[in-house]
């Protein structure tokens, strides 16, 4: 009887030791996919993998961009801060162009009313999950698009062990070979689509890892930005739907993308690792066409409005959440860098240089304090915004302000500046605190 219970309490404290392994971390980032453009929300694209990880996890309803725009939403998701608190407030340019220029570090943008230069690298010095989740035994991998600096700030220096078809490109010239004019980080590749070929990495890593250590996989695509080409054998599926060729194009990127999604879980399904394996999937911005019923997209002087900043966001944590649920809490994307590292330790995570807050109260069904979430890119006379819950205020630098209840106006149709003077003017003095607080001199 004595053998049968110590046999008992052994085997009961293998099963807590394995339910208590920390689990392996997926970081899916897709470049300007629409907040719509998914085949849950319209049915002119063809999701499924995207929506059954809906199904499967807890689909954030409102989740933001800190400063919608290529590099500062890699920055600002990597480190958890807004991103112009180190003055990163555009993208990243790798020549100088008829739209910016370079000024030391810095870039300059030639439309922007303020001249606000633009760090055009991740300062090494900024912390990012991935080296806070090296101190947790993390073994890290960053496969795709990194813009967020030249060789010397890319993910291998950034608490990345190992990258793969990293360059300095915001976007590939073709998403057939050769993807790159100029250093080209995948001139091997002859005839493959650039997302099936990141794809195939990520199952290769998930296929051969053997290391005892949990593994820490950034799967972020090129996709969706342009130039928009689709893979060729999807093109003619879209165009049947009555879409003309360029947006035929990108219906077929966003199909392949999806793909890419349902190879990785199937992976992670093979290995016999799903089960302790959590996957995140979000956007770097508002897509490039229509964004109905949002307003606004990722340019044309609107990027602030719910069309540019609002992106999807999906967590699905096996055992954590519950399959099918949604949350209607405004977050930021910054808030990812604390959530990972809730995931990695087990414990809150108080860094204090962070903005952003661990999302785990929030997949286990509980609440987070209320707070505002801020915004700021420089780039045109719009420019600013504060979120408290419902309401958006939003500044451009020509004195106009514009505020919005976006649950009851999605489409930021109404401007209710007159209609609530008292709030306006409320939300608009913190807007002003914070920024008189994070914005560095220039």
């Amino acid at each position: 009887m004595k053998k049968t219970l110590l046999l008992i309490a052994f085997i009961s404290s293998l099963f807590i030791s394995c339910a208590q392994k920390q689990p392996n971390i997926v970081v899916l980032f897709v470049d300007d996919l629409g907040w719509a453009d998914l085949g849950y929300r319209n049915p002119l694209f063809e999701t499924p993998n995207i929506d059954q990880l809906a199904k499967d996890g807890m689909d954030f309803q409102r989740a933001y961009i800190a400063s919608p725009s290529c590099s500062p939403s890699r920055a600002s998701m990597l480190t958890g801060k807004e991103p112009v608190r180190f003055q990163m407030v555009r993208h990243i340019i790798e020549n100088e162009n008829k739209l910016g220029y370079m000024d030391g570090e810095n870039n300059m943008w030639v439309k922007d009313p303020v001249q606000m230069p633009s760090i055009n690298h991740l300062p090494l010095e900024e912390i990012t999950y991935a080296e806070r989740l090296k101190e947790f035994g993390y073994y890290n991998k960053f496969i795709g698009k990194w813009h967020s600096g030249i060789e010397a700030y890319h993910p291998i220096h950034q608490g990345f062990d190992a990258q793969y078809g990293t360059g300095n490109h915001g976007h590939p010239k073709s998403y057939y070979p050769p993807f790159f004019v100029h250093g080209n980080p995948l001139k091997e590749i002859k005839e493959d689509y650039l997302t099936d070929v990141l794809s195939d990495e990520a199952e290769r890593f998930i296929s051969e890892y053997e290391k005892d250590e949990p593994f820490m996989l950034n799967l972020w695509y090129y996709n969706v930005h342009g130039p928009h080409i689709g893979r060729k054998d999807l093109i003619e599926k879209y165009k049947a739907k009555g879409m003309e060729a360029k947006y035929a194009n990108y219906g077929a990127m966003v199909e392949a993308m999806d793909e890419s999604v349902g190879r990785v879980r199937a992976a992670l399904e093979e290995k016999g690792i799903a089960d302790n394996t959590v996957i995140l999937f979000t956007s770097d911005q508002g897509g490039y066409f229509t964004n109905f019923p949002l307003r606004g997209k990722k340019n044309g002087g609107y990027t602030l409005n719910e069309g540019g900043a609002r992106v999807p966001f999906m967590v699905y944590y096996p055992g954590v959440t519950k399959p099918g649920t949604h949350c209607e809490t405004p977050i930021q994307t910054l808030d990812v860098y604390s959530t990972l590292l809730e995931i990695a330790s087990g414990k809150d995570q108080k860094d204090q240089q962070v903005n952003g807050v661990s999302l785990m109260p929030l997949l286990k069904g509980d609440d987070i304090s209320k707070r505002d979430l801020y915004f700021l890119r420089s780039y045109e006379d719009q420019y600013a915004a504060i979120i408290d819950g419902d309401w958006k205020l939003i500044k451009y630098h020509s004195g106009n302000v514009q505020l919005y209840n976006v649950k009851e106006d999605i489409g930021e149709v109404s401007n209710l500046v007159f209609v609530h003077p008292k709030r306006t003017k409320e939300l608009k003095a913190r807007l002003e605190a914070w920024e008189k607080e994070a914005v560095p001199e220039f």
